[in-house]
């Protein structure tokens, strides 16, 4: 999630509508300019005992954050306590129960992408080998109840932490206990930002299937193969979801500014501290009748922040990003950015990959993400068969996407390279979490324990 450095008194107010859709048209970029920003989160645990650490205990996640410093992290402080690290790098932040984040710097190629990945990774193992804290690379905690995680000193997870029991069941599990990675990519135009969000949010669920990894509740199998995409259906239906006015004619900017403007705030950021504004509109705040400040209009920042508030399968900003994956490996952190870039990066792509899905109905599309979590790649399609009857089609689409990119490393190989993982999912029919389902059922004996031998970074 989104982190504020300082309050900003200086950018403009929002004094006419049109104001609203200039971060999302200015966005639009060459595709000589095109680059990849990838995030992926961790689940932290103490080698001791494995309870997640706390931010304030000896060895906690304060102490790691700081310890990061030494790589030439830069710390964010947010009430006089570091939240987040900046750096050459992106950022590195906290979710709400102390899970680890990577938000990569925007990049050229996937080349890039996985040595910064390599180089995030190293660094949080070098520390944790220090301090006694390990990682694991799933969708959610595998053992873990709520009462069993700590809480990171950050304003706006204040904030969301109360306002989510009262529009969703499976809010507070979002937040505390879930792990993903994710995707940012730009556009060129408004009707390539069109082209690539329905093709992209049609195809979210395929993206779900493959990195399926979090089977597990509380020790036991949960009877899902991606728990973290099934809490999504219960944490917000105001901010959530496939978004059909996306595959409506007429579709673009000002639609998702429309969108927005009726999805509930949660806070205004002023002078350094958040201001709880949760279930409030941002059209009063237009109008000045916000009751979290009366009389104040919205500047710039405050929409801006707004964006960041809602949680579609894909999410319009000044880019669009992929949110439909589990967390995981290192191989599957580079394979996600692979799989989308080699779909949208390239025309040829994202025509053929568009061709796939343009004729799905809308109830087609909902039965798909609403099956997917359980079935994975035996979720049905629109117009029939399975995700498994398409799978290896959209991947060879994305191979050829990311060929004709030709973005070469200094060994001479292109980046198709970074979808091997997934062509090995494809080619076997087990999803990541079918295969731990079979670890924990055998060799295993049940003993889920395991799992932090085979899961942790």
């Amino acid at each position: 999630m989104s982190t504020r450095e300082v309050s900003d008194r200086d950018d403009p107010l929002i004094e006419n509508l049109s104001q609203l859709a200039a971060p999302m048209a200015a966005g639009e970029k060459p595709a000589s300019a095109w680059r990849i920003g990838t995030e992926h989160e961790k689940l932290v645990y103490d080698t001791g005992d494995r309870h997640a650490p706390s931010y304030t205990e000896p060895g906690g996640i304060r102490d790691l954050l700081m310890a990061l410093t030494e790589f030439g992290w830069e710390p964010i402080i947010e009430g006089g306590n570091v939240i987040a690290l900046k750096g050459s790098d992106g950022n590195v932040s906290l979710e709400p129960a102390g899970q680890l984040e990577l938000s990569g710097a925007p990049l050229e190629t996937l080349h890039e992408t996985c040595a910064e990945t390599g180089r995030h990774l190293a660094q949080v193992k070098t520390i944790g080998d220090r301090i006694g804290k390990g990682y694991l690379g799933l969708g959610m905690w595998p053992d873990k109840t709520r009462a069993e995680l700590p809480i990171m000193p950050k304003g706006r997870y204040e904030i969301m932490l109360r306002h989510m029991p009262r529009v969703g069941s499976m809010g507070l599990d979002m937040m505390l206990r879930t792990c993903t990675i994710q995707v940012n990519l730009d556009y060129s135009s408004e009707a390539d930002m069109v082209q690539k969000f329905r093709t992209s949010l049609a195809l979210q669920p395929l993206a779900t299937a493959l990195f399926a990894n979090s089977p597990f509740t509380e020790g036991k199998p949960n009877g899902f193969l991606s728990y973290r995409s099934h809490i999504w259906s219960d944490t917000d239906p105001h901010r959530t979801g496939m978004l059909p006015f996306v595959f409506e004619e007429g579709f673009g900017y000002e639609r998702y500014v429309d969108y927005m403007l009726d999805v509930p705030m949660y806070f205004v950021f002023r002078d350094g501290r958040y201001i709880d504004a949760a279930g409030q509109s941002f059209r009063d705040f237009l109008e000045g009748r916000l009751p979290a400040l009366p009389g104040e209009r919205p500047r710039l920042s405050d929409w801006q922040d707004h964006l960041s508030t809602a949680f579609p399968e894909v999410r319009l900003k000044s880019f669009l990003e992929m949110r439909g994956a589990d967390g995981g490996p290192w191989g599957r952190i580079c394979a996600l950015p692979a799989f989308w870039v080699g779909l949208l990066y390239d025309q040829g792509a994202l025509d053929a990959a568009w061709d796939l899905v343009k004729d799905w109905d809308m109830e087609g599309r909902e039965l798909l993400r609403s099956s997917v979590p359980r079935l994975g790649l035996d979720a049905p399609l629109p117009g029939g068969g399975t995700l498994r009857r398409i799978a290896g089609e959209v991947l060879e689409i994305s191979r050829a996407g990311l060929a004709a990119r030709n973005r070469l490393n200094s060994s001479g190989d292109n980046e198709t390279g970074y979808l091997e993982p997934l062509a090995e999912i494809v080619a076997s029919g087990k999803v990541p979490a079918e295969r731990l389902l079979d670890l924990y059922h055998g060799e295993w004996g049940g003993d889920l324990s395991r799992i932090y031998e085979v899961k942790s970074f």
